[in-house]
């Protein structure tokens, strides 16, 4: 008794070759269907290259195309003519050009022997499969598919569409619950046979030719009406991703593929030599015989369907750039952004970076450009200070900032006169820390000295960008965790709120600030800002602000000392 291997071929004739021989050195003869698209030529130079093969046969060529017919037309072709040709083969074995046998072919043999009446095709209902990619489950069983879905797309889906808005049903055969599941089989000489010779043959093909992807619901429906045991797995390792679309295994996956313990894999990449090598050489009969287990490489396709899907927090490559509220971590780790805190606070950076042992940068998204920590002139990661390469992607320019400063908390300024470009991806981004003294942005015109008129102009327009930002910063969707004072409730108890932002940057160090950064001198603020009213601009933002400034710790009036009786 011997296994049969019907083998489908469309490309790479010399690896088809060379694996179509190790079949047959192991006793198991091989039918080879070519596809009719591969030029005649070359047909006939890979048929006389292996006419020397007495276990090699080609049967009739069919044109085949993912999704149609075509595929399970060759399936027929060459599993009938295996089983006509060969009496002796009593499972054949469906594989393709790509494949690759991982363990010795009498390992295969000698299990196939021991199951004599098991038919290996995986075969589930279209309610009990979660691996249909394209949205069409049943209504692949119930609608006409006459267009090709990679040659024709646009008319697919609207023939689709057509369709269902004509809720056009075509009736599935009474005797046969659709089925579906890898098309890489392994079925007995009875089952196969069975389907080859049904006298409702003509009547089930008419049936699965305008079916979608028949080559995985033909053999796998009536498989279940001839089939007294079916074992519902294929014992190829063949992987999808999340796209519907075959992993290739190449050079470096060798040890995966032989922890696997499969009989044989799919696809391999042509240029695998390394691979080709150690599996159809002999050197693979060192493996340890044991169940065909696929299952214990899944754990390592399903992290790197995660890592194809999700990406890495905070990581943006050209390949997978996701929308935004779609991207798996908006940066790749905590930060804060201080808002207000340098105009108030003459040496808050130093202070800050003193404290927390944090990276704190001044304002990275300022006019003239970022002023990184130490006023480098290129940071971590070779970000440019220049405004003009900054602004050319604001958001692109902080995710890198921090990607590339990981392990490492980054603290920058910002403020209404910046470039608020990066306002929407902060908002948004559960990393980030905001802590804003609104209003805080007019103690800097308090202390410059410029003309009253060109002061009021700012004044504006610093207080309407930033109204816009703090609505943005209050909206239902943004999920950084944001603080806002106004500047008067701030000044009040400056020390508690202080304090609050340092835990948090640093939780491991909670204790009671010893220092605190030195206050600009707001000696006649209240009085600014009483003027800027006069002029007609209404300053709100800051609070209600006295117009005579209460000192931050004002001195405790001495009493004089009395004596009590």
């Amino acid at each position: 008794m011997s296994v049969g291997i019907a083998m489908l071929v469309h490309r790479d004739l010399e690896r088809a070759e060379q694996v179509a021989r190790h079949w047959t050195a192991g006793g198991c003869p091989v039918v080879l269907h070519v596809d009719s698209n591969v030029p005649r030529a070359q047909f006939q130079a890979f048929h006389d290259t292996l006419a020397d093969d007495p276990l090699v046969r080609f049967c009739e060529r069919h044109r085949c195309e993912w999704g149609t017919w075509g595929i399970v037309a060759a399936s027929q072709s060459a599993s009938a003519m295996m089983l006509d040709s060969f009496a002796g083969v009593h499972h054949v074995y469906l594989a393709s050009g790509s494949c690759l046998p991982l363990r010795p072919v009498r390992e295969l043999v000698a299990y196939l022997a021991a199951r004599p009446r098991t038919d290996f095709i995986e075969s589930a209902t279209t309610s009990d499969v979660s691996w249909t990619v394209g949205g069409l489950d049943i209504e692949r069983f119930t609608l006409r598919f006459p267009f090709s879905w990679k040659k024709n797309r646009r008319l697919f889906d609207r023939y689709v569409q057509l369709q269902r808005r004509l809720r056009v049903r075509r009736r599935i055969p009474e005797e046969l619950v659709p089925h579906m599941g890898s098309q890489w089989w392994c079925l007995t000489r009875q089952t196969l046979s069975a389907i080859l010779q049904d006298p409702e043959r003509s009547r089930y093909e008419r049936y699965f030719r305008r079916v979608w992807i028949p080559d995985e619901s033909y053999y796998q429906t009536l498989a279940r009406r001839y089939s007294s045991n079916i074992e519902s797995r294929s014992l190829t390792l063949s992987k999808f991703d999340h796209q519907g679309k075959p992993h290739v295994f190449y050079d470096d996956h060798l040890q995966l593929l032989r922890r696997s313990d499969c009989f044989v894999a799919r696809k391999i990449w042509p240029g695998a030599g390394r691979l080709y090598e150690a599996f159809l050489t002999g050197r693979a009969g060192a493996m340890t015989p044991a169940e065909p287990m696929p299952g214990k490489i899944d754990r390592v396709f399903a992290r790197a369907a995660e890592r194809r899907t999700r990406g890495r927090p905070g990581l943006y490559m050209h390949s997978r750039m996701p929308r935004p509220g779609r991207e798996h971590g908006v940066t790749a780790g905590p930060y804060s952004v201080f808002q207000g805190f340098v105009d108030l606070f003459a040496d808050f950076e130093r202070w800050l970076a003193k404290g927390t042992k944090a990276r704190v940068h001044g304002h990275l998204f300022a006019p003239e450009g970022a002023a990184f920590s130490g006023r480098e002139a290129v940071f971590t990661g070779g970000l440019c200070a220049g405004a003009m390469q900054r602004d050319y992607a604001p958001q692109s320019f902080l995710t890198n900032l921090i990607w590339n400063t990981r392990g490492e908390r980054q603290c920058f300024q910002f403020g209404p006169a910046d470039n608020q470009g990066i306002a929407g991806l902060m908002a948004r981004d559960p990393n980030a820390q905001i802590s804003v003294i609104s209003g805080a942005w007019a103690v800097p015109l308090f202390r410059s000295n410029r003309n009253f008129a060109d002061l009021r102009k700012e004044a504006a327009r610093l207080q309407k960008i930033e109204r816009r930002h703090l609505a943005l910063l209050r909206a239902a969707e943004t999920k950084a965790r944001v603080r806002i004072w106004t500047l008067a409730e701030f000044i009040e108890a400056p020390m508690e709120h202080l304090q609050q932002i340092t835990d948090e940057i640093c939780p491991e160090r909670r204790k009671g600030l010893a220092e605190a950064p030195t206050m600009n001198d707001l000696a006649g603020f209240g009085q600014f800002l009483q003027n800027l009213k006069n002029q007609g601009m209404h300053p709100h933002l800051m609070g209600d602000f006295p117009t005579k400034t209460v000192p931050v710790n004002p001195p405790t009036a001495v009493r004089k000392p009395y004596l009590v009786r």
